[in-house]
């Protein structure tokens, strides 16, 4: 299946679980530039569980919006679990929600290293006040990355909530 439209099916799969539910929802976003909250969006009747994301590009929008600590910024930087984990405990917190979804990663062509290379992407489901946290290292261009850190995000919530 293409990928946008593997992305409005688990979408739309996702919010009809969500509003099953009765669950809120948000999302953290740093490489996906909101794609996340886009494809919640997208569907129709979103607006019964998602109020609000946020998208934290920078450093300092992590911190401003969501409360990351500067220190866990310097020891491990933007692209780390220590970063998504806070980034998932804070939106949950601005938001009111019930659960959330934090991604942070390298999409490219640049800033990659050996030790964080292009492609890698972060991401921590909170429930609650449980948090699970995985990293995956994605293959392709900028926008590739991007779409498959959103089908990821999107079957793993999907997952956890079932």
């Amino acid at each position: 299946m293409e990928l946008h439209q593997e992305i409005k099916t688990l979408a739309a799969q996702l919010g009809a679980i969500l509003t099953d539910k009765r669950l809120w929802i948000t999302s953290a976003e740093s490489c996906t530039g909101g794609g996340v909250s886009y494809a919640l969006t997208d569907t129709p009747g979103s607006s019964a569980y998602i109020d609000r994301a946020f998208v934290t590009y920078s450093n300092q929008a992590k911190q401003d919006l969501l409360g990351v600590s500067e220190q866990t910024l310097t020891l491990y930087g933007a692209v780390s679990e220590q970063t998504v984990l806070q980034m998932a405990a804070g939106a949950c917190k601005a938001a009111g929600a019930d659960m959330s979804i934090a991604v942070s990663g390298i999409a490219g062509p640049g800033g990659g290293s050996a030790e964080k290379p292009v492609g890698l992407v972060w991401f921590c489901i909170q429930i609650g006040d449980k948090q699970y946290s995985s990293q995956q290292v994605f293959v392709g261009d900028r926008a590739q990355v991007r779409l498959q850190a959103i089908v990821y995000s999107l079957k793993t919530i999907i997952e956890k909530i079932n």
